[in-house]
């Protein structure tokens, strides 16, 4: 099958996963952004996207998409060190019109799998997981999303471990989004540097919502956590 067996097959599948993970991404960060105005709000849609059978379906196919897209991403890697062969212990000048995204992809998608694993430990793991197979989680209550947000971004080092990887996020996507454009055979002459731009407009807001939600936690300057306090007061 040409999707599996030919480069330019390789690059239509690392396209489409990866555009279907960014459009994931950026209802990921519509929903966190509720949880700076409202921790009840939030924890509504934890609940709703708890261990139900359509929740747990939609995991299973988004964990489908990381996995072909990482796996294709080393397939392609390790064709295109296969086919520069020698060439590429040869020191060059850097191209002109080569991003250094584009040359450190292998590296950011590391710290991006990295960090997604981290992720997917103070969250998935404490929420779906355990509520999937009975597992006592530490704050007792599976669905209590503004919690687990509350008490990870309350760790210094998380808070500085989840900017880094916000950071290789942006440079991976920025470069990918134009990138998967260019796969698609949409970016003639006019087009190539509107998508480039387009790209870079609309990953910086995703990750904007993403690390804005990091640092109002952090230095719990949030709405929702001021409401809190004010309510405990009472």
């Amino acid at each position: 099958m040409w999707l599996i067996n030919s480069s330019i097959g390789r690059k239509v599948v690392m396209s489409v996963t990866g555009v279907a993970l960014i459009l994931f991404m950026t209802f990921h960060a519509s929903m966190n952004v509720v949880a700076l105005f409202s921790g009840e709000a939030y924890n509504m849609i934890c609940e709703l996207l708890g261990a139900n059978w359509y929740a747990v379906a939609a995991t299973m196919g988004l964990a489908a998409l990381a996995v072909i897209h990482i796996v294709y991403a080393f397939i392609l890697t390790a064709q295109n060190r296969r086919a520069r062969g020698n060439e590429r212990y040869a020191v060059t000048a850097k191209p002109d019109k080569v991003e250094w995204a584009s040359q450190n992809m292998l590296v950011l998608g590391l710290i991006v799998v990295l960090g997604l694993l981290l992720h997917l430990f103070n969250f998935w793991y404490n929420m779906m997981f355990c509520e999937l197979f009975h597992i006592a989680d530490p704050l007792g209550n599976p669905a209590d999303g503004f919690g687990y947000i509350r008490e990870t971004f309350a760790n210094p080092v998380y808070v500085v471990l989840y900017v880094v990887w916000l950071a290789a996020l942006w440079f991976h996507l920025s470069h990918g989004f134009w990138s998967a454009m260019h796969t698609f055979g949409w970016s003639g002459k006019v087009w190539f540097n509107r998508w480039r731009v387009i790209g870079i407009v609309y990953t910086s807001i995703l990750m904007a919502a993403f690390l804005v939600v990091v640092l109002a936690f952090a230095f719990k300057c949030a709405p929702s956590l001021c409401c809190m306090s004010s309510c405990a007061g009472m």
